[in-house]
């Protein structure tokens, strides 16, 4: 290292593309703990294949993993990679895009033969033709290097050659001068079970880390300083992760067992996974055969006292709205995690979109209110399902918890809270042999009733989907009845903006351009806005977390701006809801339907565009 000077950098953006097989996930999440492990924040995505097994070297079978990591919170996995490390011509032809002009491309040299290069379509070598003149092009040959490295600790091929990644995963090392302790540590934890991979794996590391080194690879080297964060425990979770969390811990505080009846579904399984880890804490996990006897089976659960939950995506979504309408008709507690995907139909299963907004509000048949939410980052994911069982037992409702691919694979560090900390769970519970109790006897003020539990002294009862009548729950094809329960169960749903916190502005109060967003896109929306504002801009943001109902300050947080600009992955969705609900007020749209987050460049732009119309 006597000749590579170093840089003291405040953030990065790494991406490492390749084959499916060649361990993209891997690398990159040993690399993004690391770069926690010393103190960085980290906001990560993966990026999936869409098809199983697509062809090797073709474009449809790229596997990626972004790191962003800073000194600073970040809010983003960031816009174009500084350094994109692509394994094959597939993964690089893929990616060039997403590589800033300028940046450093590290490529498996070996993996460019003729082949492999007419099997995507490449005409001539673009390692050889000079059109990677525009970037910092190193080639290494890392397949063999780490196949020469396996061999000496006597692994065949075949599996030497599969640890190419840690080969590059040591040249990145290198570059931002990260501690090969703590990466041997992560590879000791991941491949616990198989000692001897893990030590093939950090032998190949450690040789791609001195090759970085001795071949004097880099001019310069960098270092992320520690960020300043609050003190306390912290932990790398997906959103999918967070969400399971949020799930047990509202269990814990309400005294509810936890019971999850779903069918696993891309980009939602990994909820599924989580919980059925948790058996100690008495989590109950059905795997149902489809998606109706998942969330039939959560009904179930609820009608007996527990935390019923079920969760989907978009397809399997669409599919339990009969059961959804059942659970609004006996006002049980049941939340629904749907994780959107692109659609329609099977559409894009490993990408992520806002698509599913008012399939949530108004899929079902009959008048069937329910409430909404929407959660705005991988780790706040925790607070979001808290928060939606919370609202769903002591309201006695169904709850959808809105959240996308892009949060259910990424991750970010999540300070995790004490259980003390945590705002109480009350569910009206009713008491054994209350006199005065009946299934649709209501609270005054909240139109809420009691939650009585099969095998409760005294309390016999029936509900189910067929209309009620008022208080004691017979059967009941009345008008006037029918008239008044639908407005008691609208009533109640719209009650529940009395207990949720008012809409918060991140900027000026009032000003020239107002930008909403809601859910996932909070991060990237904000950081635009942030941008803008430092230039002086009159510009601010603000995020919707719940939608049905909206916070009850709503029209008036729109009533102090010029302009309002909706942005959504979507055709529009949530601004046609606004429209409906507060028609007084104009709003602007910024789309994005291309299984991709938005970007912060493109939302600068276009906000500065608004801003300069007249």
């Amino acid at each position: 290292m006597e000749n590579s000077k170093k840089k003291v950098i405040e953030e990065a953006v790494v991406k490492f593309v390749g084959d499916s097989g060649d361990g993209m996930q891997l690398t990159g999440t040993i690399f993004s703990e690391s770069a926690a492990l010393s103190g960085n924040d980290i906001s990560t995505f993966p990026d999936y294949p869409a098809e199983i097994r697509a062809p090797h070297n073709t474009i449809a079978g790229v596997s990626g993993f972004q790191a962003h990591i800073g000194r600073y919170k970040l809010r983003t996995t960031g816009d174009l990679c500084d350094i994109l490390v692509a394994m094959n011509p597939a993964s690089l032809k893929a990616n060039l895009k997403w590589a800033k002009k300028g940046g450093t491309l590290i490529v498996d040299s070996d993996t460019f033969d003729e082949k492999a290069l007419g099997s995507c379509n490449y005409q001539s070598n673009p390692l050889e033709d000079g059109s990677l003149k525009n970037y910092s092009l190193i080639k290494v040959p890392m397949s063999s290097h780490a196949l020469e490295t396996g061999k000496k600790l006597n692994f065949e091929n075949k599996v030497a050659e599969k640890s190419k990644n840690m080969y590059a995963l040591g040249i990145i090392s290198f570059l931002f001068n990260s501690k090969l302790d703590i990466l041997y540590n992560t590879l000791d934890k991941k491949f616990s079970k198989k000692p001897e991979i893990a030590e093939l794996n950090k032998k190949v590391l450690e040789a791609g880390y001195k090759y970085a080194q001795d071949s004097k690879l880099f001019p310069t080297t960098y270092e992320i300083p520690p960020a300043e964060m609050e003190k306390g425990r912290y932990r790398n979770v997906t959103g999918d992760m967070a969400a399971a969390w949020g799930l047990i811990a509202a269990s814990e505080k309400s005294g509810r067992p936890l019971f999850l009846g779903s069918y696993p579904i891309t980009p939602a399984t990994d909820i599924i996974i989580e919980l059925a880890k948790h058996k100690s804490l008495g989590v109950k996990v059905f795997q149902a055969e489809d998606e109706i006897a998942g969330v039939c089976s959560a009904i179930g659960a609820s009608y007996a006292g527990s935390l019923a939950v079920t969760s989907t995506s978009g397809p399997g979504f669409s599919l339990k709205s009969e059961a959804l309408g059942l659970a609004v008709m006996t006002e049980l507690p049941l939340v629904v995690v749907d994780v959107q995907r692109g659609g329609p139909s099977t559409g894009l299963p490993t990408k992520s979109e806002q698509s599913d907004l008012l399939q949530a509000l108004y899929g079902r048949n009959g008048e069937c209110p329910l409430m909404v939410m929407a959660a705005s980052s991988s780790a706040q994911c925790f607070y979001a399902t808290y928060q939606a069982a919370k609202v769903a037992m002591e309201h006695m409702t169904p709850v959808i918890i809105l959240m996308d691919g892009f949060l259910a694979n990424g991750s970010e560090l999540f300070k995790i809270p004490k259980m003390a900390d945590m705002p109480a769970i009350t569910p009206p519970l009713a008491q054994p042999n209350d006199p005065e109790y009946k299934p649709y006897r209501r609270d005054e003020k909240t139109f809420v009733r009691q939650w009585a539990l099969p095998g409760m002294e005294g309390l016999r009862h029936r509900v189910g989907g067929l209309e009620k009548e008022d208080i004691y729950g017979n059967v009941s094809t009345d008008p006037q009845n029918h008239q008044k329960m639908v407005d008691f169960r609208a009533a109640k749903i719209a009650k529940i903006a009395d207990s949720l916190p008012l809409q918060e502005i991140s900027g000026p109060d009032e000003g020239d351009l107002l930008v909403v967003s809601w859910g996932s896109t909070k991060g990237a929306v904000l950081s635009a806005v942030l941008e803008l504002q430092k230039k002086g801009l009159k510009i601010s943001h603000t995020n919707f977390e719940y939608i049905m109902p909206l916070p009850k300050n709503t029209p008036e947080v729109f009533s102090k701006f010029r302009k309002i600009v909706v942005c959504e992955l979507n055709s529009g969705q949530f601004a046609g809801y606004l429209r409906a609900l507060h028609p007084q007020y104009q709003y602007l749209q910024y789309n994005k339907i291309q299984g991709l987050p938005f970007t912060v460049s493109e939302l600068v732009s276009e906000f500065t565009k608004i801003l300069e119309e007249k």
